[in-house]
């Protein structure tokens, strides 16, 4: 079998030290088999172990290959889509349930840390950045609607707050958020597959699954062996292929582009971010940005529907970094990365179950180092039987995409020019 290394990235370049860990290659058995040891399949998997269940991950390539190395590194609360389209998708008992969790995947990912010593560079602090009043607006109705659902940790930017923690002229305001914050993806997920390990939990890399045989006790077949299981959690996400077929006609993978500058002088990397809060602007088809432990900008944006990767992924983010922050004109850039992460029709998670056994949990939409945090736990609670977050989450619809796998790319990427183009125009 081939080996898949990571693929190069600022996060691969900087990983903590981890084991090389066995392919699966005979036949075991467990109580839970995971496909996939991203965010998903580790969250799920810790949950397990501490209410000790027997757990096995399979994962195609290594710890973290896919969205959970590769992501921006932005503790953001909430959904891909607010609470209110979850109010007007839900019913008022599942919707006041999805609500209450919206902000419990960064409580969850900063207890991990703690418990687990996990070292992943967490900094605390997240900021919402809108280029007009009209974006401003969107803030203001953001922070009501989250104040509605208890949370209390918003604190609005006027024109000038913003420039007290970005050094960027475009921004007329903004919104702090203090339980946001950022991290290194790559050695959180690495840190988290350690802690599955030292509850006794099995990860085998190099082990794609290639075929899952449903029925009372389903087994996950590899190429060279098997795992017979009580339950199968599918948590491949954006790289889950064709196992699933009806999982993959509900959702596209979707790539983004990321780069990391070269090590900035401290005083310039201070100047840039004071307060070393991570941003987002408010945009449908947004950029995102942080400092690094070691002082580079890691810079984001930018959506390829379809998940076909840029011939250079440098010219399409560094001149947006350069509008946000002319400052690091001449500065190179010395890592350039994509990623893909699932997308949904509506922007939502899709959650539920195939058959009485088979759990999944897909479609982040660009929103998922919080989210699949909270997935684990209420996976991990249904397999309990304690399944009430768990089916709230499975009432929200699961739309396929018009045009179906053949045109949904191109449909897609009509639909978000047509919001830059609103971007662009402020209306």
């Amino acid at each position: 079998m081939s080996h898949t290394p990571y693929p190069s990235s600022y996060y691969a370049a900087s990983a903590n030290p981890a084991p090389i860990r066995e392919t699966l290659g005979s036949d075991v058995e467990a109580d839970v088999c995971i496909v996939g040891a991203g965010y998903t399949g580790l969250s799920t998997a810790l949950f397990l172990l501490e209410h000790g269940f027997r757990v096995v991950i399979l994962e195609a390539a290594k710890v973290g290959f896919g969205a959970s190395g590769r992501n921006g590194g932005q503790i953001v609360n909430s959904y891909s889509r607010d609470l209110d389209a979850v109010e007007r998708s839900a019913g008022s008992d599942e919707a006041r349930l999805i609500g209450a969790m919206a902000f419990e995947g960064g409580r969850i990912i900063r207890e991990r840390v703690a418990r687990y010593n996990i070292e992943c560079d967490l900094k605390n602090g997240g900021v919402f950045a809108a280029f007009n009043p009209k974006q401003m607006h969107h803030l203001e109705t953001q922070k009501a609607l989250w104040e509605r659902y208890g949370y209390d940790q918003l604190e609005m930017l006027d024109h000038n707050g913003i420039r007290n923690v970005v050094a960027c002229e475009r921004y007329t305001g903004g919104m702090l958020d203090h339980s946001g914050g950022h991290l290194h993806p790559l050695n959180l997920a690495l840190g988290e597959a350690a802690a599955v390990e030292s509850l006794g939990g099995v990860i085998y890399e190099q082990s794609p699954a290639i075929r899952i045989d449903r029925g009372s006790s389903p087994r996950v077949h590899t190429e060279r062996g098997q795992v017979t299981a009580k339950f199968v959690v599918v948590a491949g996400n954006a790289y889950l292929g064709g196992l699933v077929p009806e999982l993959a006609a509900k959702s596209m993978p979707c790539g983004t582009q990321v780069i990391a500058t070269e090590p900035l002088d401290p005083e310039l990397a201070a100047k840039l971010l004071p307060q070393d809060y991570c941003v987002e602007d408010c945009n449908y088809l947004l950029d995102y940005y942080r400092l690094s432990a070691d002082n580079r900008l890691i810079y984001g944006g930018g959506v390829v529907y379809g998940a076909r990767d840029p011939a250079d992924i440098d010219s399409i983010i560094r001149p947006k970094m350069l509008k946000t922050f002319p400052q690091l004109r001449g500065i190179k850039t010395e890592f350039a990365w994509t990623g893909n992460f699932l997308l949904t029709l509506s922007r939502l998670p899709q959650v539920g179950r195939l058959g009485d056994n088979i759990y999944y949990s897909q479609g982040c939409s660009g929103h998922g180092v919080t989210y699949t945090h909270v997935a684990g736990k209420i996976i991990a609670e249904a397999l309990r039987g304690q399944a009430e977050r768990f089916d709230a989450f499975a009432s929200l619809p699961h739309y396929p995409f018009p045009g179906g796998q053949t045109f949904s790319a191109p449909f897609s990427a009509l639909g978000a020019l047509y919001y830059s183009l609103r971007d662009r125009v402020g209306f």
